[in-house]
């Protein structure tokens, strides 16, 4: 593709945003500039509290009074944002600048159809007729691949896959053809191949209209898929920017180095296994049937797993990858009982909990564990952090100054202070209140540890060092563990066996080097396939 930098569609000029003046920084972001011209992607990428989502929104005019914009410019084509009114914004906005957001189903209104939706820009900016608009409306749902268009356009948010959805927020934002398209992390919560999909359908969108592209994420596979050029922010300050080659295979600031170093690679850290070590864990034949019951008609069933079957020893990690809707996470509700399984049996060391009535589940829930994705939802945000680890196990007849005691070992053992026992959630950035809930897990002192996408939300930075943590607490806890994730790379990192789910069922399963090495099903080819940057080479 060719890249004209010349004119720049979007110009940030020495920009500076105030943060509130009880925090620990006094700006958001600090005397930032770049360019985006036509037909270029800019990719900003940084940790948490970087800035990339406060300048986007800056770009969009949509801060809030609490982030004043204390000094410098905001260009598109040649016009000040920053000193545009509220009612300049509105023409602006869809009309010439979009922007996709990270959780289309937070952006999406859920009792407006996802065709109203589209309708509503083109009804707000534009002249055309009801019949006009909705020939449009039709015509961007095509362009951004959706099957059957008429059925897409009548439904609702929640009626649609993660991907259909993001695929909405996209031809909301390019319906009216703007010169300048922000895309928020809008893969991250996505699998590896809605991933690769909805890159792809971006990259050919973008070139056939022509806008120049501000892309923010913190995956740099996607940065190396994607990226012309890169721009690095570190608290809010601009450390590197440059070519995208430059900048991922040379990079400059110590910052950056860190950061690409962080990156987990789709190279096997291979451990011997020991096949003589008793099987903490063994699955047969699970299955689970949810049953869709209606007032008309027959009822529908929906088979989230079917003919489950695997095994995981003490010391070591099985890792379940697949496509969102495969039933991994299903599967995982099912050994921690969260959910009913259907059919088949989860044996527990020599106990079959899979059909176990729920009063006989008790004394055997604390042998098993889970992490949740979102550690914010899965902690009580009015409970302080002792009172959230001590609860479990004074369940179980553990004394409260013996059940304290453990709580700082195993926040030692994490990597947090003693000082954090008497600290809330909220207190806490996204990676340390996953060391909390691990250290939680971990009070019960279980035989098997379920993390259920657990690191799939934290910066890259954050991500290896928790995969480091778990990697460390299995090996001295002696812990077998289901590692349940969408990113091939993360499994890689701390996978002995790998179970790849398709449509609920198992298609593959064996060591990981050799599903990796040597994949057998074409489901699991085409997964590794869309990996993105998969074949690009990092260096720092």
């Amino acid at each position: 593709m060719t890249v004209t930098t010349n004119p720049a569609i979007l110009e940030v000029r020495n920009l500076t945003i105030a943060l509130p003046s009880d925090g620990d920084r006094s700006t958001a972001v600090r005397d930032v500039s770049f360019t985006v011209g036509r037909g270029e992607i800019v990719c900003l990428v940084g940790e948490s509290g970087s800035g990339k989502s406060v300048i986007a929104q800056g770009v969009m005019g949509l801060l809030p009074k609490t982030l004043p914009v204390m000094s410098g410019q905001i260009l598109l084509q040649g016009e000040d944002i920053t000193q545009a009114p509220l009612s300049r914004l509105r023409e602006l906005r869809a009309t010439r600048m979009s922007m996709i957001f990270q959780e289309p189903m937070t952006a999406l209104n859920p009792v407006m159809t996802c065709g109203d939706q589209i309708d509503e820009v083109l009804s707000q900016h534009s002249r055309l007729s009801p019949l006009a608009r909705r020939e449009k409306v039709l015509a961007i749902v095509r362009e951004v691949l959706l099957p059957d268009p008429e059925r897409m356009v009548a439904s609702y948010p929640h009626q649609l896959s993660g991907g259909q959805r993001q695929r909405i927020m996209i031809a909301m934002a390019l319906v009216l053809d703007p010169v300048l398209l922000i895309a928020d992390e809008p893969t991250t919560a996505l699998d590896v191949t809605t991933q690769a999909q909805i890159l792809k359908l971006v990259l050919d969108l973008q070139h056939r209209h022509g806008a120049g592209v501000l892309f923010i994420t913190h995956d740099f596979g996607v940065v190396a898929e994607v990226a012309h050029r890169v721009a690095v922010l570190r608290l809010g300050d601009l450390v590197e920017v440059g070519p995208k080659h430059d900048v991922l295979q040379r990079p400059q600031h110590a910052y950056t180095k860190m950061l690409i170093g962080a990156v987990p690679t789709l190279h096997l850290k291979q451990r011997p296994l020991d096949t003589a070590a008793p099987v903490v864990l063994k699955v047969s034949g699970l299955e689970k049937t949810y049953v869709d019951k209606r007032w008309i008609g027959p009822d529908r069933s929906v088979h989230a797993a079917q003919d489950v079957s695997f095994e995981i020893r003490r010391g070591q990690t099985l890792g379940i990858v697949g496509e969102s809707g495969s039933g991994k996470s299903t599967v995982a509700r099912c050994i921690v009982r969260l959910v009913d399984p259907s059919a088949g049996a989860v044996q527990l060391g020599n106990e079959d909990i899979a059909m176990m009535p729920p009063s006989q589940l008790r004394p055997l829930r604390r042998r098993v564990q889970i992490v949740f994705q979102d550690p914010y939802r899965s902690l009580n945000p009015r409970r302080t952090v002792a009172q959230a680890m001590v609860e479990g196990p004074m369940n179980y007849g553990l004394s409260r100054d013996d059940a304290l005691q453990r709580a700082r070992s195993l926040l030692a053992l994490v990597r947090m202070d003693a000082s954090a026992m008497d600290r809330y959630p909220h207190q806490f950035s996204g990676g340390q209140r996953q060391r909390i809930c691990i250290a939680r897990a971990l009070m019960m002192e279980p035989e098997l540890l379920v993390a259920d996408e657990a690191v799939s939300a934290l910066d890259v930075s954050v991500q290896a060092q928790v995969l480091e943590l778990f990697e460390e607490i299995r090996s001295r806890l002696n812990l077998a563990m289901l590692f349940i994730t969408h990113d091939l790379r993360v499994a890689s990192q701390v996978c002995d066996q790998l179970a790849v789910m398709s449509k609920g069922r198992v298609v593959e399963y064996g060591p990981a080097h050799q599903v990796f090495g040597a994949p057998q099903h074409e489901y699991t080819r085409a997964l590794f396939a869309a990996a993105p940057g998969r074949d690009f080479a990092f260096g720092a």
